[in-house]
C-alpha cells in the first residue's frame, strides 16, 4: 500500500518538473523566434535595395573634449524622433560634470541639456575642473536588454544596432529596467519601450544620426566598426578610448576619447 503511494507520488512529481520544464521553454522559444523575424520585418520595413545590413557594422565615438554642453544633438533628436517634449524622455543627453578641490563630484542634465547649462556659482567650495558628456544607447554586442525581453520586441540587427518593434512589445518594462546606462524608456503614448536607434531610418539612406549631423565641434562620430577608411575608425586609432562600466561585459558600441575616471 504505501509502496503504491509512493510511485504514485514520484509520478506525479515527475509531470509536475515536466510542466514547468515545457512552460519555460514555451516561453522562451517565441522570443527567440520573433526577434528573427523582426530582422526579416526591419529588412522589409526600412532597408532599400542597395542597403545590405551584412556589408555594415556601425558604432560612435564620441570625444569629450569638444563636447560644449551646447545641447543641440538632443535637441534635434526629439524633434528628429518625435520624443515626448516632456523633460525626461531622451534618446540622447548631455551631462555636466564639475570636480571640486574637496574631491567631491557634481552632476547635472537640466532638461537633458537642450536649454543649455546656467553657471553654478557655489562660493563654499572650488572647482578645479568641468567638461561635458554626452550619453546614448550603447547599443551593445551582449545585450543585457535583449536577453531579458519576454517576446523578442528587442533584438540587434545584422548591422549591430539594437531596435525594438513596437508592435511585438508589451511594455514590461524588464528591458528598461536591465539596461545599465539608463538609455531607455517607456512611451506615455504607446506604452512601449523606445530608445535610440542610431537614426536608423537615416543611416540605412546614407546619411549620419541627426546628434552627429548638427554637434558644431564635431565632438560625435559615426561610422562603421570594420572598414579601415572609416572615420570612426580612424577617431579609434588616434585616441585613447573608453568605454562605459566596462566591467559588466556588456561590449558597448560607443567609444569615449578623453574620458575621465569621474565618469559613471
Amino acid at each position: 500500500m504505501n509502496k503504491g503511494k509512493g510511485k504514485r507520488e514520484k509520478v506525479k512529481r515527475r509531470e509536475f518538473m515536466r510542466n514547468i520544464f515545457l512552460s519555460f521553454v514555451s516561453l522562451l522559444i517565441p522570443g527567440i523566434v520573433s526577434a528573427d523575424e523582426k530582422i526579416k520585418k526591419v529588412k522589409k520595413w526600412i532597408l532599400g535595395e542597395d542597403y545590405n545590413p551584412y556589408e555594415h557594422y556601425w558604432g560612435m565615438g564620441i570625444d569629450i573634449n569638444k563636447c560644449i554642453g551646447c545641447g543641440r544633438c538632443a535637441d534635434a533628436c526629439k524633434k528628429e524622433n518625435n520624443v515626448p517634449e516632456e523633460p525626461f524622455f531622451f534618446k540622447t543627453w548631455v551631462e555636466r560634470y564639475q570636480i571640486y578641490e574637496d574631491g567631491s563630484t557634481s552632476v547635472d542634465s537640466p532638461n537633458g541639456a537642450i536649454n543649455g547649462f546656467n553657471i553654478k556659482d557655489d562660493k563654499s567650495k572650488k572647482m578645479i575642473r568641468s567638461f561635458f558628456v554626452p550619453k546614448i544607447c550603447n547599443h551593445c554586442d551582449n545585450p543585457p536588454c535583449v536577453q531579458v525581453c519576454p517576446v523578442g520586441a528587442t533584438f540587434i540587427t545584422p548591422d549591430g544596432v539594437i531596435l525594438v518593434d513596437s508592435d511585438y512589445c508589451i511594455g514590461c518594462r524588464y528591458c528598461i529596467q536591465a539596461c545599465p546606462y539608463g538609455a531607455r524608456y517607456l512611451d506615455p503614448i504607446k506604452m512601449t519601450a523606445e530608445k535610440c536607434t542610431f537614426c536608423y531610418h537615416r543611416i540605412v539612406k546614407g546619411y549620419v544620426p541627426a546628434c552627429v549631423e548638427v554637434c558644431p565641434t564635431q565632438a560625435r562620430i559615426f561610422g562603421e566598426l570594420r572598414k579601415k577608411a572609416s572615420p570612426l575608425v580612424r577617431f579609434m586609432r588616434m585616441h585613447k578610448l573608453a568605454v562605459l562600466k566596462p566591467s559588466l561585459n556588456t561590449e558597448p558600441k560607443v567609444y569615449y576619447a578623453n574620458f575621465d575616471m569621474e565618469i559613471n
